[in-house]
């Protein structure tokens, strides 16, 4: 009696398809050879954009509630500061991930989904650690500067609006995410391309 073995290479997954996948891939193909990879730039700028969404709608909702920035006396909480934006990280890694996975990297398979979000994470974990120290050294001088310039438009909006030391970290606070949200960004793609999913060329589809 002999035993077979299935000897037949696992089959491709199936990538998820979007509304604007025709969009992206029609810009793409003006790059010619370059195409795939502005392709998968493309996605993960949208998979990015879409993280930063859930990044600065769960800091918002935190500081609004539970993680304030200052105290009831003015007292600046650079804990709670870094406590809300890194929570909101891992909310937007956990996003990105899932995203990227099945959407802007479906040919990388020659690794689990364990050993990818591993990686993912690492790689999201430096973005963070360098984000964080920013955020926590920036976010009390950006919005000192900041509420100024911003405050005749705010007040077309809101005349009896009364800035506070509260509302000047808030502000800062999402003004330093805004920057090293963009920075990370381009880290983020780079090294996972060149680490995470550095096998997508063994398995081109296109």
């Amino acid at each position: 009696m002999t035993t077979r073995y299935n000897t037949a290479p696992a089959a491709p997954q199936r990538a998820l398809r979007s509304p604007i996948d025709g969009l992206i891939e029609a810009i793409a193909a003006r790059f010619g050879s370059k195409s795939r990879e502005v392709e998968r730039f493309l996605k993960f700028a949208i998979v990015g954009f879409v993280g930063a969404m859930v990044d600065f709608g769960t800091v918002i909702v935190l500081q609004a509630t539970i993680l304030p920035p200052t105290s009831a006396s003015g007292e600046r909480l650079t804990v709670n500061v870094a406590l809300a934006t890194t929570i909101a990280f891992l909310a937007a890694v956990i996003s990105n991930f899932i995203w990227n996975r099945f959407w802007t990297y479906p040919d990388s398979r020659s690794r689990s989904m364990r050993r990818q979000l591993a990686q993912f994470t690492l790689i999201s974990f430096i973005g963070w650690f360098g984000r964080t120290l920013w955020i926590s050294a920036a976010y009390h001088t950006l919005g000192m500067w900041l509420m100024p310039i911003l405050l005749p438009v705010i007040h077309l909006l809101r005349p009896a609006y009364v800035p506070s030391i509260a509302a000047d970290d808030k502000l800062g606070t999402l003004a330093a995410q805004f920057i090293g949200i963009i920075v990370v960004m381009f880290w983020n793609f780079f090294a996972n391309r060149l680490w995470t999913y550095n096998d997508v060329d063994k398995h081109a589809t296109k």
